[in-house]
């Protein structure tokens, strides 16, 4: 009896005693046992940057299939279930083949060391590689340079979305050294779409493209992306593009919007595709509206929202969201990982926000304690409790405010197990 996709990831998660260990030795090693399945995608677009990849990934999709092309894409951390990391040409990958690619690399490994992240997505190059497909969708899960996605010789096009200070333990403490990382899927006159930048990490990125004989498509100079009498206006070198306003909601997916369009521009797609892009994406927990599940059942009149940045950029962008909303009183539900910047990503919140109600993330161990989020929210001048559990934590806020805007945030993990619970 073949065991399923769950006995297998755990079993790797036992190949290498830490989660993250930066280095693709052990990819290219694995990738030489399975006849180096990365040589045989379809046309590769590769995505990195701190946040709006995800969002910009799934707009790009959505024109690409709006044009009829099959596209696979991959993504992480997941959400709710493993299987929502590989998208084969268009549709989430099946129990059968998953087991089946996470055998096979498990099978060639061995007991060689390897991290979770680097065998994962071996086994998502791997099913790319097994199913046609017009395009593929690489979202880099760490930095870039030594990210396991960064295995790819000649992709069609890279995509460097907004750079900001995050995994700093990983990247480096500033934004130069962080850029230099993402900068890192460049490759030699491949060119790379670029969304808003701080200065030095544009330089850098320019840098590198400059070395390396990449044509650079930047916001603020190859294209230009703004709103207008609630409409998108996009111009390049093509001309100008008046479109609908994004269906993924707050002012930060205009930018993630026109770095898609460009995308698609550089590939050749016509209007329609953009169109697309910007109208039918879809991105679960970044301020998504939750309509339905036991969890909104459960906040009756209250607005239940979710989203999963944990960074001081995405909060800033978490809150300008809020602030276009209809009037209502907003109250977090917050839970962090131990490895962010907990005062950063709260402080956009003290002025737009009636309280705060902590939690810690159930089943991770690297959680912020409930009581030492609550201590971080008020030292940057929240009103801040603690609740045992998500549910708990509605029903506090209910019990005081029918008519609340709930929004659970702080990290995908939270995110994740909210998705589960809600169960819609």
């Amino acid at each position: 009896m073949t065991a399923s996709s769950d006995v297998i990831l755990d079993r790797m998660m036992a190949l290498h005693p830490k989660v993250i260990d930066l280095t693709l030795d052990r990819v290219w090693t694995l990738l030489k046992k399975l006849g180096n399945p990365q040589k045989n995608l379809p046309p590769v677009i590769h995505l990195a940057g701190t946040n709006g990849k995800g969002s910009t990934q799934a707009m790009i999709r959505a024109g690409l299939e709006a044009g009829g092309s099959s596209v696979h894409a991959y993504t992480s951390p997941h959400l709710a279930r493993f299987h929502e990391r590989i998208r084969l040409a268009g549709a989430l990958i099946s129990e059968d083949a998953l087991t089946a690619v996470l055998d096979q690399c498990y099978t060639a490994n061995g007991t060689d060391p390897i991290t979770y992240f680097e065998i994962t997505t071996i086994a998502g190059l791997l099913a790319f590689a097994q199913t046609p497909a017009d395009y593929t969708l690489l979202e880099v899960g760490l930095g870039g340079r030594l990210d396991a996605t960064n295995v790819i010789a000649r992709p069609a096009a890279t995509v460097i979305t907004p750079v900001d200070l995050d995994h700093q333990q990983f990247l480096g403490d500033t934004l130069t050294q962080i850029a230099g990382e993402k900068a890192g899927i460049i490759k030699r006159g491949v060119p790379c779409v670029v969304g808003p930048q701080h200065a030095e990490s544009m330089d850098v990125i320019e840098a590198v493209a400059a070395r390396l004989g990449a044509p650079l498509q930047a916001y603020g100079q190859q294209w230009h992306v703004s709103t207008e009498r609630d409409r998108l206006i996009f111009q390049d070198e093509r001309g100008l593009l008046d479109l609908p306003l994004p269906n993924l909601p707050g002012p930060h997916q205009i930018m993630n919007a026109g770095a898609a369009i460009a995308t698609l521009r550089l590939l050749g797609k016509d209007d329609a595709a953009c169109e697309a892009a910007v109208t039918s994406a879809y991105w679960p927990a970044r301020m998504e509206r939750l309509k339905k599940g036991a969890l909104v059942d459960l906040a009756g009149a209250a607005e239940l929202w979710l989203d999963g940045g944990h960074n001081p950029a995405a909060a800033r962008a978490i809150a300008a969201t809020l602030q276009q909303q209809p009037a209502r009183p907003v109250h977090l539900i917050c839970g962090m990982l131990n490895t962010k910047d907990i005062g950063g990503y709260l402080a956009p919140f003290a002025d737009i926000s009636a309280s705060l109600t902590a939690v810690s993330i159930p089943g991770e161990k690297n959680t912020i304690p409930a009581a030492d989020t609550a201590r971080a929210a008020l030292a940057v001048g929240m009103k801040a409790t603690t609740a045992d559990s998500v549910v708990g934590a509605i029903k506090l806020i209910t019990a005081e405010t029918p008519g609340a805007r709930i929004l659970i945030c702080g990290s995908l993990y939270l995110a994740g197990h909210v998705m589960r619970e809600n169960g819609a």
